[in-house]
């Protein structure tokens, strides 16, 4: 065991293991070291990972129509399976590329030394010559929420929960409650989603929106907007929200999914006088160092946009810049964002209310499932692609797509967006033969039928000026 380092990385989420690569390929001597003795982080065992091997295996139950015969913990079974198979892979990848692993919980001491408390409670220093932090984040708690409660759970607990519940509240409405209220209604669960605000997930397009409360309630779920709670109270069977508009709402189960905090605490930040925000993010410039050139920050611990596929990349780019110095950043913009709820939704760029605020000329190319040959055979018809794209240079402003396989189908666009000056046009979805049938066709149909429109708009124009 050695105890000088050239790269000393907190966290073996998928920021800790992005930079761990980066750093241990341009032949670095390179530490991981993570509190929990199973690499993967938050991802693998109580977010990303889990909620969406839940969601496949409920969607494969209402695809066979065999939800009477499934139970939470049977889902629960085959999610475990996912999770020890991720574990293994991504263990390998550290052993193959001679990064030491260090079980215990660090804290720095000064800026090149941390001490890290193992399991067993001894106490060893480490020496580095840099540090990145990818300690991740968890569920925000409030503090008059009784979380030790065994009926009042996060998106963590909700792992470990005993039995088969046949109701669930959720309180918040974002990502995760989204999703969760999805799984927990495919298995025929009565669910309550309770929204802060006046609509769900308000940083999408408003037709994805519609589309995804539409479904929501069509399955069942019964979704209460612009409601906050007032007290929560748990006894053994259950737990009833009591809410500031005098409702109340009984339930086994409460899931809080309101919020994450950074996992910043605790760490000795504060000695080296790297403050935190109010929910626990440190502060970086654009190549993720804080205000200490020598310590980096990536992932959920810095906040938005608190997606695994950007801490991935934001410790790469960052183990680039402290090891080659090299400059690229990733910029929120062309980071696609994935919901996993059934139908599941992605989507890239701009939405038609940011371009209506911005006075940018847009057309919109709609393409619904329903008509695609390939959706017909599969029977998932339900969803549509759209694009938004510049009347006059056609340019292509925003993907937005909802339905079976959104979160693949999104990458062809956002291909075509990446690409420099006029090779980023619509026409190339006219102009390019796709196969047949497919789903990526739909980019083809959506082009069709936004062209068509400025089309007919020009020679409306033409003939109203004869």
């Amino acid at each position: 065991m050695h105890n000088k380092f050239d790269v000393f990385i907190i966290g073996s989420g998928p920021g800790g293991e992005g930079a761990a690569m980066t750093c241990a390929k341009q032949g670095l001597k390179v530490a991981v070291c993570d509190e929990f003795s199973l690499v993967g982080g938050s991802n693998t065992h109580k977010g990303t990972i889990p909620s969406k091997a839940l969601r496949h295996a409920s969607q494969i139950l209402m695809d066979n129509k065999k939800l009477q015969y499934a139970t939470y913990q049977d889902l629960l079974v085959q999610t475990r399976s996912v999770i020890n198979a991720q574990v293994e892979l991504r263990t390998s990848f550290y052993l193959r590329n001679d990064v030491e692993l260090i079980i215990g919980r660090a804290s720095f001491i000064d800026d090149h030394t941390v001490e890290v408390t193992e399991p067993s409670g001894l106490k060893k220093k480490y020496h580095a010559d840099n540090f990145i932090i990818a300690t991740g984040s968890r569920p925000y708690h409030p503090p008059d929420v009784d979380f030790s409660h065994p009926r009042i759970v996060d998106s963590d607990k909700l792992l470990k929960i005993p039995d088969n519940p046949k109701t669930i509240s959720i309180y918040g409405a974002g990502v995760i409650g989204c999703e969760y209220a999805s799984i927990f209604r495919g298995l025929s669960i009565k669910v309550n989603l309770i929204n802060t605000r006046h609509q769900l997930l308000s940083f999408l397009d408003d037709e994805i929106i519609d589309a995804l409360a539409y479904h929501l309630r069509e399955n069942g779920v019964l979704i209460r907007h612009n409601e906050e709670y007032e007290k929560v109270e748990a006894d053994e069977t259950g737990v009833t929200i009591f809410l500031k508009s005098n409702k109340q709402i009984r339930s086994e189960y409460l899931l809080w999914a309101q919020g994450r905090t950074g996992n910043s605490d605790k760490m000795g930040l504060e000695k080296l006088g790297i403050e935190t925000d109010s929910r626990g993010s440190i502060p970086v410039n654009e190549f993720y160092q804080t205000k200490i050139p020598n310590i980096y920050a990536v992932g959920d611990v810095i906040g938005f946009p608190n997606l695994a596929s950007a801490s991935y990349d934001q410790g790469r780019f960052a183990a680039r810049h402290l090891t080659l110095g090299e400059t690229s950043t990733l910029r929120s913009t062309d980071i696609p964002t994935g919901i996993y709820t059934i139908p599941e939704i992605s989507s890239i760029g701009l939405t038609e209310k940011e371009l209506t605020a911005k006075k940018i000329p847009y057309e919109v190319g709609h393409s619904f499932f329903r008509h695609l040959a390939r959706a017909q055979i599969t029977g998932r018809t339900v969803g549509m692609l759209k694009i938004l794209f510049h009347r006059e240079t056609f340019q292509i402003l925003g993907i937005h797509c909802f339905g079976y396989g959104a979160s693949e189908i999104i990458h062809i666009g956002q291909a075509i967006m990446s690409q420099p000056g006029e090779g980023n046009t619509i026409k190339y979805f006219t102009t390019t033969t796709f196969n047949y049938p497919t789903m990526a066709e739909a980019y083809r149909v959506a082009a069709l039928n936004g062209l068509n429109r400025v089309e007919l708009s020009i020679l409306h124009e033409k003939k109203s000026k004869k």
